[in-house]
């Protein structure tokens, strides 16, 4: 005997199927509201459609120059058949249909004008033998929390509310990459529901064209990907710094630390932040997978390349766990306050962070900066306004792999430079530095740092790669149903 839930799941995929041909007059008129009415009713999760008390909340993006934005309905599911239910029905109807995790595209598209497929619910972390399995849905902070309650971790990004899925699907650059690799370097295998409703895990030996294409061909484009299984690393203590020199040094520490940084020892990373926000600052900071005295040791190589000593000086040993909670900019807050306030899915009651109005553009050196581009990039810092400049150092571990061996192609960057502006100038800002600093960088992306503006950005994002990601798109999503402004 079937139940009435699984009824009206069967119903919803079956009436789906008419789409394949001509074109139905249930696809050409839209859904009505009783169609959306059903559709939540064969959810095992929640559906929110304007009107409902919670929706404003639920359309919210981390950027809030995006609150324009006002979906359809929003689907919080908690199972894979909610996804499929959701896409048969966006087959059905015609309706634009958007994945979200945690909900940080740089352009806006975790959200849009149709339905919102978003897999916060599907949040959970467990870990046997070395291997981590994560939902989605789950938030950066609660991951690096749950996996520090069995001593290990992966490596990944620096910001608590990404969602997984996003960081991983673009490549996941992170505070120990240099050591342990990209987030999506340690990907063993994702279940990933696809434009026909069927639920695959994808892995070196299971549809493993997919399986490429999920490490770093970027979200949103090939299927809703629902859980990820990683490899972990043990963790260990590590050694925390932070440099800052006066804005008159900044010549000379942008010198000394791109020759320094992507050639360290594996263990450790760093990044250097140009900063108008809203003084100017230069600060060079990171961590090293080992004790103070060799990390003081690496440091001090540094100094003396810059030729003199930082005006504040930060390095202590610390937990692993804490020192995650420091790059997150939570070391004074708990893992429950580390988390956009709420009660929907992804959010915390106890929640202390708020959200961002931003715009950001990305770059990756390949080669060093001249003295010319050191002196054009630190004139746009030094431009009025709130903005940064932050460096990433890569190399080590990340630079080991072949830029086709998975689709992020950038393996051979030197560091990742991320242009970040905040408020009502940041576009105006973003654009011209980026726009300024193309001679000397060139075009090369992070899809992460998704950029509506890239006219190229097949070649930027991907490279060499975006011929093999086209014949997965086709052969996964030969309608496309998935259809970023970007996608691929």
């Amino acid at each position: 005997m079937i139940d009435r839930r699984s009824f009206l799941r069967v119903s919803a995929l079956a009436g789906a199927a008419v789409v394949s041909g001509p074109v139905s007059a249930a696809f050409a008129a839209g859904p009505r509201p009783a169609d959306w009415s059903a559709l939540g009713r064969g959810l095992d999760g929640k559906l929110i459609r304007p009107g409902d008390a919670s929706y404003d909340n639920a359309r919210r993006v981390f950027n809030s120059a995006f609150d324009s934005a006002r979906p359809a309905g929003v689907a919080y599911c908690t199972t894979t058949a909610d996804v499929s239910e959701c896409l048969a029905f966006a087959r059905r109807y015609g309706v634009p249909v958007t994945s979200r995790s945690g909900g940080h595209s740089y352009a806006g598209w975790s959200t849009g004008s149709g339905l919102v497929i978003d897999v916060s619910p599907m949040s959970g972390v467990s870990y046997s033998g070395g291997h981590a399995t994560v939902g989605a849905g789950a938030r950066l902070v609660d991951v690096y929390a749950k996996l520090a309650a069995h001593g290990v971790s992966i490596p990944a990004g620096s910001c608590p509310t990404v969602g997984v899925a996003g960081l991983t699907l673009g490549g996941g650059i992170g505070v120990v990459s240099r050591q342990y690799g990209l987030t999506c370097d340690v990907l063993e295998s994702l279940k990933v529901v696809t434009a026909d409703g069927k639920t695959l895990t994808c892995s070196p030996s299971s549809h493993p064209d997919l399986y490429w294409a999920s490490r770093g061909g970027g979200g949103g484009n090939f299927g809703v990907a629902t859980s990820f299984t990683f490899r972990t690393h043990r963790t260990r203590s590590v050694t925390l710094f932070f440099l800052h020199w006066p804005w008159s040094k900044a010549a000379a520490v942008l010198k000394a630390w791109q020759a320094w940084a992507p050639s360290a020892p594996d263990a450790l990373w760093s990044n250097c932040h140009l900063n108008h926000d809203p003084g100017l600052d230069v600060m060079v900071g990171g961590l090293y997978i080992g004790g103070k005295t060799a990390c003081e040791n690496l440091l001090q190589k540094l100094v003396d390349r810059v030729g003199s000593g930082p005006s504040t000086r930060y390095v202590a040993v610390s937990a692993y766990d804490h020192a995650m909670m420091v790059e997150a900019g939570c070391a004074s807050m708990s893992v429950a306050q580390c988390h956009r306030p709420g009660t929907l899915p992804g959010q915390n009651a106890s929640g202390k962070l708020v959200r961002d109005s931003f715009s950001a553009k990305s770059h990756f050196a390949y080669t060093p900066l001249s003295s010319a581009g050191i002196k054009a990039l630190l004139a746009q810092v030094a431009a009025p306004g709130r903005h940064s400049v932050l460096l990433d150092a890569l190399g080590g571990a990340v630079a080991r792999v072949r830029p086709d061996a998975t689709a992020f192609p950038h393996r051979k960057a030197l560091f990742s430079v991320q242009y970040y502006a905040h408020f009502s100038a940041a576009a105006t800002w973003a654009r011209a530095a980026h726009a300024a600093m193309r001679p000397h960088f060139g075009d090369h992306a992070y899809v992460n740092y998704v950029d509506p503006d890239l006219k190229n950005w097949r070649q930027q994002y991907y490279g060499a790669n975006a011929a093999r990601l086209a014949q997965v798109k086709a052969a996964y999503d030969p309608g496309r149903l998935f259809r970023l402004p970007q996608g691929v």
